[in-house]
């Protein structure tokens, strides 16, 4: 358990930091896309796995990524 909490804790790190490299570079639609879907992995991430919710019901887990997918629709869609 304490292992699979530090992978997941170092992906946070390395999305993190990939995230905050990639917005230093001048700003075009992949680079946003790219950091949009950095944040929607995270949010699942932490969701899942510091929440808990890999063992809830199946209502809980399809309407987090549900929720998770429509709100970076909606980042995507206002930035395009």
């Amino acid at each position: 358990m304490q292992k699979t909490l530090t992978y997941t804790y170092a992906l946070l790190l390395v999305l993190t930091l990939t995230g905050a490299l990639l917005s230093s570079f001048s700003i075009s639609k992949t680079i946003v896309l790219a950091i949009v879907a950095f944040s929607i992995a995270k949010f699942l991430t932490v969701a899942f796995q510091f929440m808990e919710l890999k063992n809830a019901h199946s209502f809980w887990k399809v309407l987090i990524v549900l929720y998770g997918c429509l709100i970076g629709g909606v980042f995507i869609t206002m930035l395009y």
